[in-house]
C-alpha cells in the first residue's frame, strides 16, 4: 500500500531529532528518592482512551523510551544521580479534561510537561502551566496559536500549521495539478486551523475551492458530505483532522465513485490510517511536520527498538515525544 508523504518542514531550529538536547541542564527536582539520588517527575499528557488512543499511547511510549535512556546514563546533579520518572495522564482529547489533568500535574509538582497531543487540548492547558511556571513541550500540537500567546513556558518540536498548510495547499495545485479543491475539516483547533491554511495557499496558487465542509472528530459516516462534494467534481479532497476519520472518509469516497486525490495533514499520516482505509489508502497524500522517521538521525534504530519493545509500529509522534523529553 503506497501513501505519499509530503515534508512540510525539513528543519526546525533548536531541535536535534532523536539526539536530545539539554541533557546536562538542571531541572527543578520534584523530590529526593534517597540521599544519593535526585528524583525529577515529568508529566505526560495525551488521549489514552477514545478513537485516537493509539496516537496518545504512541506519544507516551516515545516519552518512556527517552526516560529509560536518560536514566541509563546516570546523569549527575550536584554529585547526586538524577532519577527521572514519567507521570502519565489521559486528557481524552477533550479540552475540558485537559485543563483538569493539567492542574493535577501542577499540584503534583512536576518539573515539566510533555504534551498535550491535540492543539485543542494543548492550548487551554498551556495557560495553567504558564501560570505555574512549568515548561510545556508539545510533540504534536501544530496550531500556531499555542506558541503565540506570549507565554515563556510553551514550546513545540515540529513545524506549525502555517508552514504545513502552505506546503499542502501549494502542492495540491502545483504538484498534483488540481484546479478544483474540496476541503473538509473536523472543527477542532488543529483540523480547522490547518484546513484554513490549505485553503489560503490553494487559492493563492490558483485553485478554485469548490466546497468547504465540516464534520466532527467523533464522526464515522461522511456519505452526505461526500455526496454533496461529488457533484462539484473536485480534483483533490483535503481533510483537516486525524486518522480516525481520514481512513473511513477516503474509503467512503471510493465507494461513492469519487476518484479525486485525497490529502490530509500530519494527523492522518499513520499506519492506522492505512489500516482503516484499506485499499482506498492507495495513492493518498499526507504531510509530515518534520523529517520522515527513516531520514532522522538514528530514526531506523528508533523504529526497530520501538517495534521490539511495544510490539507495534511507530504511529506518528513518538519520535518527537522522545525528543521533547530531552529538551
Amino acid at each position: 500500500m503506497q501513501t505519499r508523504f509530503i515534508a512540510a518542514a525539513l528543519a526546525i531550529a533548536g531541535v536535534s531529532a532523536l539526539h536530545g538536547c539539554g541533557q546536562g541542564q538542571e531541572g527543578a527536582p520534584a523530590g529526593a528518592a534517597d540521599a544519593d539520588e535526585i528524583r525529577v517527575v515529568i508529566g505526560h499528557v495525551a488521549p489514552l482512551t477514545g478513537n485516537i488512543a493509539h496516537l496518545g499511547k504512541d506519544n507516551e511510549n516515545g516519552a518512556r523510551l527517552a526516560v529509560e535512556d536518560l536514566n541509563a546514563q546516570k546523569l549527575k546533579i550536584g554529585g547526586k544521580t538524577l532519577k527521572i520518572e514519567l507521570l502519565g495522564e489521559d486528557d481524552q482529547a477533550d479540552p475540558r479534561t485537559a485543563t483538569v489533568v493539567a492542574q493535577k500535574l501542577v499540584d503534583a509538582g512536576v518539573a515539566g510537561v510533555v504534551g498535550h497531543l491535540n492543539s485543542g487540548t494543548t492550548i487551554p492547558a498551556s495557560q495553567i502551566y504558564a501560570t505555574a511556571g512549568i515548561p510545556q513541550v508539545s510533540p504534536s500540537a501544530t496550531n500556531p496559536t499555542y506558541t503565540l500567546q506570549g507565554f515563556a513556558t510553551t514550546f513545540r518540536v515540529m513545524a506549525n500549521d502555517i508552514q504545513q498548510g502552505s506546503v499542502l495547499g501549494a502542492y495540491a495545485v502545483r504538484g498534483l495539478g488540481a484546479k478544483k479543491v474540496a476541503i473538509i475539516d473536523d472543527r477542532t483547533a488543529y483540523g480547522q486551523g490547518l484546513a484554513d491554511q490549505v485553503e489560503k495557499a490553494a487559492r493563492e496558487a490558483g485553485a478554485e475551492i469548490v466546497a468547504r465542509e465540516f464534520t466532527n472528530n467523533n464522526a464515522t459516516d461522511f456519505r452526505a458530505i461526500l455526496t454533496s462534494i461529488k457533484g462539484r467534481a473536485p480534483d483533490v479532497v483535503f481533510y483537516g483532522g486525524m486518522d480516525a476519520q481520514a481512513g473511513p472518509m477516503v474509503k467512503q469516497m471510493r465507494q461513492l465513485g469519487i476518484d479525486a486525490k485525497f490529502m490530509s495533514g500530519d494527523g492522518g499520516c499513520s499506519p492506522e490510517f492505512i489500516k482503516l482505509a484499506g485499499e482506498a489508502a492507495e495513492g493518498a497524500y499526507c504531510s509530515q511536520t518534520g523529517l520522515p522517521l527513516e531520514k532522522m538521525p538514528k530514526g531506523p534504530e528508533f523504529a526497530k527498538r520501538y517495534q521490539e519493545k511495544f510490539n507495534a509500529p511507530v504511529q506518528i509522534y513518538s519520535p518527537y515525544s522522545y525528543d521533547a523529553v530531552h529538551v
